[in-house]
């Protein structure tokens, strides 16, 4: 089962306690996330020490291979990070503070209070445990900096808390859903809760049970005042007063110890393989995009290569025959771009193949070369300038037909797929400008010439 499949199991089925009737009864539960801790650590390893990976992805990816290098090592201590994240003002530092019993984070009258992410262990959490991260508010005037970090840190987390104070805006919904996007558990807690009497209370949580259907688990929506107002009271000499209360966070801080318990191994490991993937994936594509940027300047190397030798040679066939030489050197470069090194046997089948296909679908381009070559020969080669740009323009698309066809083959793993390489080559042709093509092919190959002095 893939890491995406786990995560939705834990989403969806809940913490059931075991089927088994007698183990129900001894109040044993059941963990229902099962993925290979060990085995995501190997695979974090195995990314980070992959010797496969150029240097210049390596490089631009810094930032994600580092990310993932701190994954790891929170797999190792066991922690499960938990991001606080929602609207400004709506208590998130004062929640984490609540949390924690201590003020680790800064909590302030004025908007935008906290500006970067800060991460501070909860004191609770048993084994290593669990580390909250409080994080910018969103939706700040002037603030997409800040909610940007946010968003990221919370696509970083294991676990998400999203803090809100009343019924959810448009906007948290929105950013609600775009959390529950990056395949975070979320616990919604209704902050400020003594603002409600205890009928509005349970109302409320149940409209955000309703809202948040398919979002958040209607156990996750949960209650909590982090910093309640303080309690007017009477002296014995009939003045008013006021007494602090204290924050009333006991049932989120519990589920939140729950969940590492039980689950936070789980999914923590289930962050990193997921985030890994991610990483994994765009490692690939800057490696292909990389590989395609280096076929493509091999490819009109050979493309001009070819195209002069073709223009210049004043032997009749000849210059076709050194041609398809060129087409197979060309292939055996391509081949070791892609990692996939040719024989030069097996390149000159390759290029017999992908030939082959195209005299069957272009007969008649290739009967015009053969009839440039023979004009050339007769001419005594006087007319190179006329006759060679021609015929070296139609060799250069030539080139270009064989070189595409490789590499599609070549990136397929050698393989032209399950409708061959008649169909392969087709579809290589149809998605090229031959016009184009042949424009740039002349124009580039009659500079060349025409710096040759010899030449009429």
């Amino acid at each position: 089962m893939d890491l995406r499949s786990i995560w939705r199991r834990w989403r969806w089925a809940g913490h059931a306690q075991a089927t088994d009737p007698a183990a129900a009864d001894a109040g044993v539960r059941v963990n229902t996330l099962t993925p290979n801790h060990d085995g995501v650590a190997r695979s974090l390893q195995e990314l980070l020490d992959d010797p496969g990976i150029p240097p210049a992805v390596r490089q631009e990816l810094a930032a994600d291979f580092a990310r993932v290098a701190a994954m790891l090592d929170k797999l190792h201590r066991d922690e499960l990070h938990v991001a606080v994240f929602g609207r400004v003002s709506a208590g998130k530092s004062a929640l984490g503070n609540a949390l924690l019993g201590r003020q680790a984070f800064e909590v302030g009258v004025l908007h935008g209070t906290t500006t970067e992410a800060e991460p501070a262990r909860l004191d609770e959490a048993a084994s290593g445990g669990l580390v909250l991260i409080d994080t910018p508010g969103i939706n700040e005037l002037g603030g997409e900096a800040r909610e940007a970090l946010a968003v990221d840190v919370a696509q970083v987390s294991d676990l998400v808390v999203y803090v809100a104070d009343g019924d959810l805006t448009r906007d948290e919904l929105d950013a609600l859903r775009a959390l529950a996007a990056t395949q975070r558990p979320i616990v919604l807690a209704l902050n400020k809760a003594d603002r409600y009497a205890q009928t509005e209370r349970e109302e409320l949580l149940a409209h955000l049970r309703s809202r948040t259907a398919g979002l958040v688990r209607p156990e996750d929506v949960i209650a909590v005042c982090a910093l309640p107002a303080p309690l007017r009271v009477m002296t014995a000499s009939g003045l008013e007063t006021t007494m602090p209360q204290a924050p009333d966070v006991d049932s989120l801080r519990t589920r939140l110890l729950d969940i590492a318990r039980r689950d936070g191994k789980a999914l923590n490991a289930i962050n990193a393989g997921l985030f890994a993937g991610r990483l994994a994936d765009q490692v690939g594509q800057r490696i292909a995009a990389s590989r395609r940027e280096l076929a493509s300047r091999v490819i009109r190397q050979y493309c001009l290569a070819k195209g002069v030798a073709v223009a210049l040679n004043p032997i009749p066939v000849a210059d076709l025959l050194a041609a398809a030489g060129l087409d197979a050197a060309m292939v055996v470069q391509l081949s070791r771009v892609y990692g996939l090194p040719l024989t030069r046997a097996e390149s000159g089948r390759l290029v017999a193949t992908v030939s082959a296909q195209l005299i069957a679908l272009m007969g008649a381009i290739w009967s015009m070369q053969l009839a440039a070559s023979a004009l050339k020969g007769l001419s005594g080669g006087l007319s190179v300038v006329v006759t060679g740009a021609a015929q070296g323009a139609l060799a250069w698309y030539a080139t270009v037909l064989i070189g595409r066809a490789a590499e599609r083959y070549l990136v397929a793993g050698k393989s032209w797929g399950e409708n061959g390489p008649k169909r392969a080559v087709a579809e290589v042709v149809a998605a090229l400008d031959r016009d184009s093509i042949l424009r740039e092919a002349r124009e580039e190959i009659l500079r060349r010439l025409r710096r040759d002095p010899a030449l009429p």
